[in-house]
C-alpha cells in the first residue's frame, strides 16, 4: 500500500510524501515515476497540466449551455438558418468556398459573432450541413483547428473551449483579456520542450487562473473548482523510497503523528492516480500534435519539432514509451514521411 499525502495552503504544514517501499512490486513498477516526481520542474509541470484538466471539466457546463442558447436565438431569429443544406457544402483546405445560400448564412453570423473576424476561422473544423442540428458544430469555428472529428464538447481540451470563449461574442461576461492570459499560459506549458516549469511561472499561473475564476464566481460549482486548482498548484508529489532515502518509516510515522493533533483529515492520492493524471496530459498532447502533424504534411512546424520533443522523453522514460506504443509508431511514420 503505498499513498500520496498532499499538502496544500488549507492543509497541514508538513511534507508531502508519495511512500513506497523499497524493491517492493508496486516500487519497481513505479521507480521511473519516482523519478520524474522528484524533479520539482517536472512536477510543476504535470501540476500545471491537471490544474487545465480541472479547468476543462468546469468549463464544459458553461460553454455547452451559452452554445446552446446562442444556437437556439440564431434558428428563431433567422428563418432561413432553419432551411437544410442541399449542396453538401464542405471546406476545401482551410476555406468555405461558393457555399450555398443556406451555409452562406450560417458563415455570415459566424463571422459576425467572432471578435477577430480578420484573423483565421478554422472552417474545416466544421460541416456545414450540421449547423442547422448540431450546436457544437456551431461552436468548433470559434476553436483552433484539429476539431474536425469531435462530435460534442466532451472531446476537446481546454484550449479548444478557451479559444471558443475567446472569440465568440456569446460569451460577454467574461473577460477575453483574461481569457488571452490562461491561453498563453496553456500554450507556453504545453510546449515547453523539456517539459519543465519554473516556481516563478507556476506564482504567475496560479495568478492569472485566480483572476480568470473570479469571473465565475456565482456559479454552483466555482468554490470545489478554485478549492482543487490551489490544492493541485500546492501539493507536494515528490517520492521517498524506505530504506533507500533520508526519512525512514518509522521517522515518517513520528513525523506525521506530532503534527496531527487539531488538524482536519488529510486526503491521500495513490500512486496511481497520479500516474494516470500523468497519462492523460500526455495523451492530450500526443493527440493535439498528431493531429496537428498530419494536417501539416511534409511542412515541418512547431507543432512538428514538439512531437519529436515528446517522442524522445517517451522514449526516455520505459514505463511511458511501453504505454504510448501506439502513438510512438504513429510518430515514426510521421516522421518518415517528412
Amino acid at each position: 500500500m503505498f499513498a500520496l499525502i498532499g499538502r496544500s495552503q488549507t492543509w497541514a504544514s508538513f511534507p508531502s510524501l508519495l511512500f513506497l517501499t523499497s524493491g517492493s512490486e508496486a516500487g519497481m513498477v513505479l521507480e521511473e515515476l519516482q523519478v520524474r516526481l522528484n524533479d520539482r520542474g517536472y512536477t510543476n509541470w504535470l501540476k500545471a497540466g491537471r490544474c487545465l484538466i480541472i479547468l476543462r471539466d468546469f468549463l464544459l457546463p458553461f460553454t455547452d449551455e451559452h452554445m446552446r442558447s446562442f444556437h437556439r436565438d440564431l434558428l428563431n431569429r433567422k428563418s432561413l438558418l432553419r432551411m437544410s443544406c442541399n449542396s453538401n457544402c464542405r471546406p476545401r483546405g482551410n476555406k468555405l468556398l461558393s457555399p450555398c445560400r443556406v451555409c452562406s448564412e450560417w458563415q455570415k453570423e459566424i463571422i459576425a459573432h467572432h471578435r477577430q473576424p480578420e484573423s483565421t476561422i478554422n472552417w474545416d473544423n466544421c460541416s456545414p450541413p450540421h449547423w442547422r442540428t448540431h450546436y457544437w458544430e456551431l461552436a468548433k469555428a470559434y476553436m483552433p483547428r484539429g476539431q474536425a472529428k469531435t462530435k460534442d464538447g466532451g472531446q476537446c481540451d481546454a484550449s479548444a473551449l478557451l479559444n471558443l470563449i475567446n472569440h465568440c461574442t456569446r460569451f460577454s461576461t467574461v473577460d477575453p483579456k483574461l481569457v488571452r492570459e490562461v491561453i498563453r499560459m496553456r500554450n507556453e506549458l504545453m510546449h515547453s520542450c523539456d517539459f519543465r516549469v519554473e516556481d516563478e511561472w507556476m506564482g504567475q499561473y496560479y495568478f492569472v487562473l485566480k483572476h480568470f475564476m473570479q469571473q465565475f464566481s456565482r456559479g454552483p460549482q466555482i468554490a470545489s473548482v478554485k478549492e482543487q486548482i490551489e490544492e493541485m498548484l500546492t501539493v507536494d508529489l515528490s517520492i521517498y523510497v524506505s530504506g533507500a532515502d533520508r526519512m525512514d518509516s518509522a521517522d515518517l510515522v513520528n513525523e506525521l503523528q506530532s503534527d496531527s493533533d487539531n488538524q482536519r483529515p488529510k486526503p491521500e492520492i495513490c500512486a496511481d492516480l497520479v500516474s494516470r493524471w500523468e497519462s492523460e496530459l500526455l495523451q492530450e498532447m500526443l493527440q493535439e500534435i498528431l493531429q496537428v502533424a498530419a494536417e501539416d504534411g511534409d511542412t515541418m512546424t512547431q507543432d512538428t519539432r514538439q512531437l519529436k520533443s515528446l517522442s524522445g522523453f517517451l522514449q526516455a522514460n520505459q514505463d511511458l514509451s511501453e504505454r504510448f506504443s501506439e502513438e510512438l509508431q504513429a510518430i515514426d511514420s510521421l516522421q518518415a514521411r517528412q
